[in-house]
């Protein structure tokens, strides 16, 4: 299958990337001779911007430092059918990227995702691939299964969806914001295995796996609370209404038995924990019915986007 009359634009963020760029644009290019190539510099302080020119890419800036801050301007900025996002250390497989594409304009997809598969030991660092496993499996019990790699870089998207999508995350969130925008819709997205190599050498990742790691999960649960504030919030009103109880017994058998209440301190406290679980789960109440009204929007502004012309 071929879509020749499809606008295709690749987006390669960037940052420090001298020693692969010139790959990713020339992969891309013979994998997508009609695609347009975008590399968005975001700072760097190697020659990534000279390299990527010179290697034929249409070359622009994003100064405030981050890939989400990246991505956004990208998708701003850029018009076409179909997206190709793809990052600039030549980890990713480029002639993946028509089949990504035949797949999303067959099946009539928003997203798909590159499912890495490793090909070398050096290519998907120990600590990386089981954050991604964690992070996969806890995001999948909050918002159910779809992926199994939310933390894959490599996605080709619909202009619905790219021109839906509020970008908010600042870093290597955005990835996980992609992944929980399209479960959140419910929109149509699949999975298909690509190979995953180990970067050039010179090349070096700029991924912390404590640091990003914890920022992602924090992100997930960011999302969980504005996404789903009712389970959110119900969950702390009923861990607060548990302890409420378990400080009230002791207290309520001392007043059975004796009539007084020698633990004054305890009850206020019992009472006011109390309180608070009951405040949790009412404020729960009220911003599901915020959310319901946040994502009849995003839905709105998803459907008044035509859909991918398969002429």
């Amino acid at each position: 299958m071929t879509t020749p009359a499809l606008r295709v634009a690749v987006l390669v963020p960037c940052f420090n990337e001298e020693a692969a760029v010139a790959t990713v644009v020339a992969d891309f290019r013979k994998a997508l001779p009609a695609a347009e190539i975008f590399v968005y510099d975001n700072n760097s302080t190697d020659r990534t911007i000279e390299v990527a020119r010179a290697a034929g890419a249409e070359v622009r800036s994003e100064r405030r430092q981050g890939k989400g801050h990246v991505v956004r301007r990208m998708f701003a900025d850029i018009d076409a059918d179909i997206y190709v996002l793809v990052d600039g250390d030549a980890t990713y497989d480029a002639p993946s990227a028509q089949r990504m594409i035949d797949t999303l304009v067959g099946d009539h997809l928003d997203m798909v995702v590159g499912f890495r598969v490793d090909q070398s030991v050096a290519a998907y660092r120990p600590g990386h691939r089981t954050g991604n496993w964690m992070l996969t499996s806890f995001l999948s019990a909050v918002f159910g299964q779809a992926f199994k790699d939310i933390l894959s870089g490599y996605r080709v998207f619909s202009r619905r969806f790219v021109k839906s999508f509020p970008v908010l995350s600042d870093g290597f969130e955005i990835e996980t914001e992609l992944s929980v925008h399209a479960l959140e819709l419910a929109l149509p997205v699949s999975e298909i295995e690509t190979p995953y190599y180990a970067r050039p050498e010179g090349s070096v990742s700029k991924l912390n796996t404590w640091r990003d790691g914890f920022r992602i999960l924090g992100t997930i649960l960011k999302l969980y609370r504005s996404e789903k504030p009712l389970r959110f919030f119900t969950a702390i009103g009923i861990i607060l209404a548990l302890l409420s109880i378990g400080l009230a017994i002791p207290v309520i058998i001392t007043y059975l038995e004796v009539g007084l209440v020698p633990r004054l301190p305890t009850a206020v406290l019992s009472m006011g924990l109390m309180i608070v679980a009951i405040l949790s789960i009412s404020s729960g109440l009220v911003l599901d019915t915020v959310t319901r009204g946040r994502r009849e929007m995003k839905l709105l502004a998803y459907l008044s986007q035509p859909a991918i012309d398969r002429n």
